[in-house]
């Protein structure tokens, strides 16, 4: 699947992260814990450059644990900081302040050396759409500070936010790349950061169900109460699927359309299980 997906504040957001980027010590990615490399645009590589960078796994409640923990793992290999925390726990301040510290230990100790006083740190905030970016920052705010939904591009503009006593955070709209193909449209659409407007949802509940059925074939039957349908016929899924669930039109036709919403919802939402769609390889 091949989408093209770069509207005009994305393009405007770009612009600003390049020119807010001086102002700020570390840069704090937000990815998705179900996609770290999927959900990591390769835009902020050039932009970020080599300013530190903590990478917060979001949403690990919703991803496989053991993977979880080899992208961790990779994370660390590349010189980044990585967090794998679900954005809405209470405890968030407390594990990001102590590594942004860590971060910027080096450039505080120089600043010293020149006579400057510590100063709280100033944080940018950067993530494609729907990643949590908005959650994570209320969370560390302890406060309602930015608007936060389930629906990608809620964050349009940007604002500094106090976290603590130690940490600024500059808030930055969520920013997807002008071209994705194959699997990372797919996976992007299957986890959110996609508005499903611009995407052929039959496409992704088919990625879905396949990679379910490939990688827990015994979970997928058993929370949808299937057994009889062929594994190399998709049709037969989805004739499973909604007559197992009661997804009928007249005439006794499985609806088709509601076994593709009803698919991607449980799979985006966690309700099947913990996945993650993207794995540690040497192409990483």
């Amino acid at each position: 699947m091949s989408i093209n997906w770069f509207p005009g504040h994305m393009a405007k957001a770009r612009r600003q992260i390049e020119e807010n980027l001086s102002k700020v010590d570390v840069v704090i990615e937000i990815l998705d814990a179900r996609i770290p490399m999927s959900s990591q645009n390769p835009m902020m590589n050039e932009i970020v450059k080599n300013k530190p960078r903590i990478v917060i796994l979001n949403k690990s409640d919703l991803a496989d644990q053991n993977m979880t923990n080899q992208w961790m793992n990779y994370f660390k290999s590349i010189g980044t900081y990585p967090i794998a925390l679900d954005a809405r726990s209470n405890n968030v301040l407390k594990r990001i302040e102590p590594v942004a510290m860590e971060a910027t230990e080096e450039m505080f100790q120089r600043m010293e050396a020149r006579g400057i006083n510590r100063r709280p740190i100033r944080a940018m905030i950067i993530g494609i759409p729907n990643v949590g970016k908005s959650t994570l920052i209320n969370s560390l705010a302890r406060k309602k500070a930015a608007r936060t939904g389930n629906t990608p591009g809620l964050t349009k503009s940007q604002q500094w936010i106090k976290a603590g006593n130690n940490l600024e955070l500059l808030d930055t709209p969520g920013v997807l790349w002008p071209k994705f193909e194959g699997d990372v449209g797919l996976k992007l659409s299957l986890t959110g950061a996609i508005t499903d407007r611009v995407v052929h949802l039959d496409e992704v509940a088919i990625f879905g169900m396949k990679f379910l059925i490939e990688h827990d074939k015994e979970t997928f039957d058993a929370f949808y109460k299937i057994t009889n349908y062929d594994v190399d016929d998709i049709v037969s899924v989805f004739d499973a699927i909604g007559r197992s669930r009661g997804m009928l039109m007249s005439g006794n036709e499985v609806d088709y359309e509601q076994v593709t919403n009803r698919v991607v919802y449980d799979i985006r939402n966690g309700k099947i299980g913990r996945y993650t769609f993207d794995e540690v390889n040497d192409d990483n």
